[in-house]
């Protein structure tokens, strides 16, 4: 994090549907960082998922703690909980197939959900609880533009 970087910071009870108030925070921090609407909704659904499986499955009693970490190039969220931590290497992609047409519970895509949606995904886990840290790299539009104009250039050599 760099002295130009702005954090915000949420502390969330685990309280049903608290997920939404995270999601009205990234929608705020979206707008503020200017970022399209499908780019807003792509971070609220990673950050729902992220919450609802620190809030299920962390066994936690205390607070999910979510800071987003903003910065001219991307922005960083990290979701943490001081649960029970987890073993990643454990954790398996449901099969698509298996769970449509079949009583299977039609759960345990979140994190691949995340993944998708998110440029970057790290966990860090262990048995005093777990830091999701998802990252985004945001290109300004003067830099985009600026990109787009030196690559046109580029091209016509």
């Amino acid at each position: 994090m760099t002295k130009s970087d702005t954090t915000v910071e949420l502390k969330l009870p685990i309280i049903e549907n608290m997920e939404l108030v995270a999601t009205q925070t990234a929608e705020v921090v979206s707008k503020h960082m200017k970022l399209d609407s499908d780019k807003t909704n792509e971070i609220s659904l990673a950050l729902i998922e992220a919450c609802i499986n620190a809030f299920e499955h962390s066994e936690t009693k205390s607070e999910v703690y979510i800071h987003f970490i903003i910065s001219s190039e991307n922005l960083t969220i990290k979701v943490i909980d001081k649960g029970k931590g987890f073993d990643s290497s454990k954790i398996s992609i449901p099969n698509i197939e298996n769970k449509i047409g079949s009583d299977e519970k039609k759960r345990g895509w979140g994190i691949m959900l995340i993944k998708e949606l998110m440029d970057s995904v790290n966990y860090e886990s262990n048995e005093e609880g777990t830091t999701l840290t998802l990252s985004l790299i945001h290109i300004s539009e003067p830099t985009r533009q600026a990109e787009i104009s030196y690559a046109v250039v580029c091209l016509k050599k």
